[in-house]
């Protein structure tokens, strides 16, 4: 693995996953392993910038190592940890704060959704995120980042920093480029939002099938098809865009012709989707409860994470100390 290229990407310990997580970032995340050496991490000090419940946070980042396992993560090509076990993540972000001006951390878009979501928690850590995930990144000299769109300016700002660092000091760093999914993005049940837990607007991977038909069945579709005879635009409703993400492509072709041509209503379109849907995450949820019942089995994975990732992140961090006049002291 040494001669290919990395890759760093992380979810947060936050509760179960959706399928936004899956589609946008999970699915891409599984099929790099195959050509890169792929570093993936439970980002849980990301999951504190919120409120959060200590006694919850273990449980947490063991069901999101579960998640990933179940998905298609396989620790003997991967590296899978915790971001907090690898204390050279913290370490790189406070070097890294010390040449980010402030100005570029307002303008990042999701900074502004946060505060305005959490009014009366808008904290340091909500608006130094993206310094500490960029630290996530080149920590490990990652070249390939998996993200959703919602993602990119994040990244962008990752490029920025690196440059600056590597312009100050001396080159260290690759600037990563992002790899977005074939679809790189799948907006809430409201067909408005970016699907997440906190606007309750998801299809989290572990439901059964009764209950993903219950929200997919009221589900916005095109708001302008007011009855089954109306002709539909599908370009213009999320639901196909989640075909696209489930469904074969001679069914996406039937749904999108026979959607404009009135042809199928919106509710056979929808029962279409879910036996895709859940065709694709019923093995997951298999998977899901084996791992469960063997939980020694996870955290043997993520210390064994622990030891690989640190390893190359104490690597890197004996190169920054060279270029920013401290190795002496290490």
């Amino acid at each position: 693995m040494a001669d290919k290229k990395r890759v760093f990407s992380g979810i947060q310990p936050s509760g179960r996953l959706h399928i936004g997580n899956y589609v946008g970032a999970m699915r891409n995340m599984i099929s790099l392993q195959e050509d890169y050496y792929c570093i993936y991490g439970i980002v849980d000090y990301h999951a504190m910038t919120v409120r959060f419940d200590p006694k919850e946070m273990e449980k947490s980042i063991v069901d999101c190592a579960v998640d990933y396992m179940a998905a298609g993560i396989d620790p003997e090509r991967s590296v899978l940890m915790v971001q907090s076990t690898v204390s050279e993540h913290s370490e790189l972000a406070w070097i890294l704060n010390t040449i980010t001006p402030i100005s570029w951390l307002l303008r990042v878009p999701t900074f502004k959704e946060k505060r305005q979501q959490n009014p009366d928690n808008v904290n340091m850590g909500l608006l130094d995120y993206p310094v500490l995930m960029a630290a996530d990144i080149i920590v490990y000299k990652a070249e390939v980042v998996p993200v959703g769109d919602d993602q990119l300016p994040h990244l962008e700002l990752t490029r920025e920093i690196v440059r600056r660092f590597n312009s100050a000091f001396g080159h260290v760093f690759p600037e990563p480029e992002a790899k977005l999914g074939e679809v790189a993005r799948i907006l809430g049940l409201d067909g408005v939002s970016k699907m997440s837990k906190s606007l309750d607007n998801c299809i989290y991977l572990d439901e059964s099938k009764d209950e993903m038909w219950k929200k997919l069945s009221t589900a916005v579709t095109d708001v302008r098809r007011k009855r089954r005879t109306d002709p539909g635009k599908p370009e213009d409703c999320n639901l196909f865009t989640m075909h696209k993400a489930f469904s074969k492509k001679e069914e996406v072709d039937y749904c999108a012709r026979e959607c404009s041509t009135a042809g199928i209503g919106c509710l056979d379109c929808k029962k279409i989707l879910l036996e895709n849907m859940y065709g694709e995450l019923e093995p997951i949820q298999k998977k899901q409860r084996e791992l469960r019942s063997d939980k020694e089995y996870v955290y043997d994975v993520l210390k064994q994470g622990q030891r690989k990732a640190k390893d190359i992140a104490i690597k890197t961090m004996d190169d920054v100390y060279g270029k920013i006049g401290i190795s002496s002291f290490h």
